[in-house]
């Protein structure tokens, strides 16, 4: 830098505020002062430690808030139960988190034994046979159990309904209370015609009965009027009756929306069951029907071999299973930690012994024991919103850790699957019971009864065989579980985008009435016909884009818009059955993008289609209501009577009973 240049240099550096001045330094004697040049050793380290005790304190402020929590191994450090009910039960909220529950949960697998009375070849038998009985709240979680379930395809669930003829029992069973040892036989003789029976109700007696029922029945005018003294009221218990000479009718088209939940919550997360070892269980069975699949299951009992004997785990064990995401995401939670513990009567509680944890490589090894609880007498399950399955999933979850056939569970979903929606989540504390037959030589299980229970609403199914051979499963009121139209028509079921009702249009950004529901899949996915029908149009229609209508029985219309295409022969006139393909997903008219807009009409007027109560298939005919309601409450003793000591295994294999 030249001489000049320098000069300038240090004018414009004076001129903004700069000056020479003596170096720094910690000696308050040396420079000229007050320069404010001395540095002080006392004030520097003020600073430092004001600094350092504000972290400490702001680190144990967040310590004490988190109470460990954030940790792997302390999930449950803060948690206390208190007793809600018999289902659920609620741990602490931290100030500011959201509440999580924990369910109780319950799973029965019980054998329970009756003398039945059947005809076989003819021949009235009475011979004892125990029954397959399963009590369970449904699974609020996914796991390996169901992660190859078929996909729910509303199609497929037609065919499973129909009525079958291959049941191994070749009648309905009369089911007495009484046991028989071995099979006997009915034989009937006829009465000596010398022999009367001891006469209970004297004519005098009955011809009272009919007058004052008569009496009863009509209080106003001649009681000496023709009636039937038995005649029953005709109002049904949807009948709303009649206020102020105005009939009210019976409620129809009831829409109920649920409550939205926080759509940013999407991540599955984590949850804990407390599952009790109890005397017979296998150790393996117990951990591959809790989220366990075989590769894992090897490589926990490799990590424990060393620690404990699984095989002398001690009846009355308790077992806590920390459930999380998989790597790479997922719908499917895994097991990231397992801890046992055993009965210690010294200290009247549990005593731990082992802890195993999901390592980052992908086995398990050895961990430190988690936070202490204090243990509920009845098994548990962490409930987190954002683990809760569909219906459908749950149902195949739940079936397959009570072996439950797979060929059954299909069976159970499709009776189901046009009462209920089975891709909404479920609620914690629906519960689904299941009764069927033990199995025969080859392996076969009839199912006799299935009762799902959502919320405060119970859908139950028997089994019920008419005289023609054929086997259908009805409601206690005698229709079948199966309507006669879908609710959801397309491949998949879809992805329900929009509901029905007022909405901002997408498009117009106006308030508008949508006339049906919207099911998002790809362009090009089938859609079927909802029911047997004939199609009225099949065209391009204004904002519909190509549009399909088809006509059903009883006032119903069913549409169809949006269409790619149509399928092939698709014109008015064409008769429809149920299921058959009618076109292809697509975005033609005012659609942002592919999806299926799904509408019905009764009598012209719009309705809901998720919804709205539909016609039954079929009901049962009035010949058989003795008999049918006589199965309905032999079916319900069986639902409530005492299991057998016989265990499932015992029953499958034929092996009698243990003696007490």
């Amino acid at each position: 830098m030249n001489p000049t240049t320098r000069i300038r240099s240090t004018a414009l550096l004076k001129i903004s505020g700069f000056e020479d001045g003596p170096a720094l330094t910690v000696q308050s004697s040396d420079g000229e002062i007050p320069q404010g040049r001395e540095l002080s050793f006392a004030w520097l380290t003020g600073t430092v430690l004001t600094g350092v005790t504000s972290v400490m304190l702001m680190g144990v402020a967040l310590i004490v808030s988190f109470k460990g929590q954030d940790t792997f191994s302390t999930a449950y450090e803060a948690l206390q139960l208190i007793t809600r009910g018999n289902d659920v039960v609620a741990m602490s909220q931290v100030k500011g988190d959201r509440m999580r529950p924990i369910a109780k949960t319950k799973s029965e697998l019980e054998i329970v034994e009756a003398s039945i009375r059947e005809t076989v070849d003819g021949k009235a038998m009475i011979r004892k046979q125990p029954f397959v009985r399963v009590r369970a709240t449904l699974a609020t979680a996914a796991t390996s159990l169901s992660a190859n379930v078929p996909d729910y395809d509303p199609v497929k669930l037609i065919d499973t309904t129909q009525p079958s003829t291959a049941d191994s029992l070749d009648s309905n069973p009369e089911i007495y209370g009484a046991n028989v040892e071995g099979d006997v036989e009915i034989k009937s003789t006829p009465m000596p015609v010398t022999l009367v029976p001891p006469t209970f109700i004297s004519d005098a007696a009955a011809a009272s009965f009919v007058r004052t029922a008569v009496e009863n029945t009509y209080s106003e005018g001649d009681p000496n009027d023709p009636a039937l003294a038995y005649a029953a009221p005709v109002d049904g218990v949807r009948d709303l009756g009649v206020v102020d000479g105005d009939t009210l009718g019976i409620a129809e088209n009831v829409t109920i929306m649920p409550k939205t939940s926080d759509a940013t919550e999407t991540a599955l997360g984590r949850t804990e069951r407390i599952i009790t070892f109890r005397s017979g269980d296998s150790f393996k069975d117990v951990l591959l029907k809790n989220g366990f699949a075989d590769g894992p299951f090897q490589s926990v009992a490799a990590s424990l071999r060393a620690a404990i004997n699984t095989a002398d785990l001690p009846s009355g064990s308790k077992l806590r299973i920390l459930m999380g995401s998989a790597r790479g995401g997922g719908e499917t939670l895994v097991p990231q930690r397992l801890s046992i513990y055993v009965p210690d009567s010294a200290a009247s509680g549990f005593k731990h012994m082992v802890t195993t944890a999901l390592a980052d490589q992908g086995a398990y090894v050895l961990s430190l024991a988690p936070a202490d609880i204090v243990f509920p007498a009845d098994d548990t399950e962490q409930i987190n919103v954002n683990n809760l399955p569909t219906l459908y999933r749950s149902i195949w979850e739940t079936a397959r850790k009570h072996d439950i056939s797979d060929a059954t569970t299909s069976r159970i979903v499709a009776l189901f699957a046009y009462d209920v929606d089975l891709t909404k989540k479920i609620s914690p504390g629906d519960s689904i019971e299941i009764l069927e037959t033990e199995k025969d030589a080859d392996g076969n299980q009839d199912l006799l009864y299935v009762g799902l229970k959502l919320g405060s609403t119970t859908h139950e199914l028997f089994r019920f065989r008419s005289d023609d051979g054929s086997v259908d499963y009805f409601d206690p009121s005698g229709e079948t579980g199966k309507r006669f139209l879908t609710r959801r028509p397309v491949q998949g079921g879809g992805r329900l985008a929009s509901r029905f009702g007022m909405r901002v249009h997408p498009i117009f950004h106006t308030r508008r009435m949508h006339s049906g529901v919207d099911f998002a899949a790809r362009t090009g996915t089938p859609i079927y016909a909802a029911g047997d029908g004939v199609v009225e149009k099949a065209q391009w229609v204004s904002g519909y884009g190509r549009f399909v209508m088809l006509r059903h029985v009883n006032g119903f219309e069913t549409g169809y818009g949006h269409m790619s295409k149509f399928a092939e022969g698709m014109k008015p006139g064409t008769r429809v059955r149920q299921g058959q393909i009618i076109g292809y997903v697509g975005s033609t008219g005012n659609s942002t993008g592919p999806h299926l807009h799904f509408e019905i009409k009764v009598n012209g007027r719009f309705v809901d289609p998720l919804s709205v109560k539909l016609p039954r298939d079929k009901s049962l005919s009035a010949q058989y209501d003795g008999e049918f309601k006589q199965a309905i409450a032999q079916i319900r003793d069986l639902m409530t009577r005492e299991a057998s000591p016989m265990t499932v295994a015992d029953a499958q294999l034929g092996t009698p009973p243990a003696t007490q």
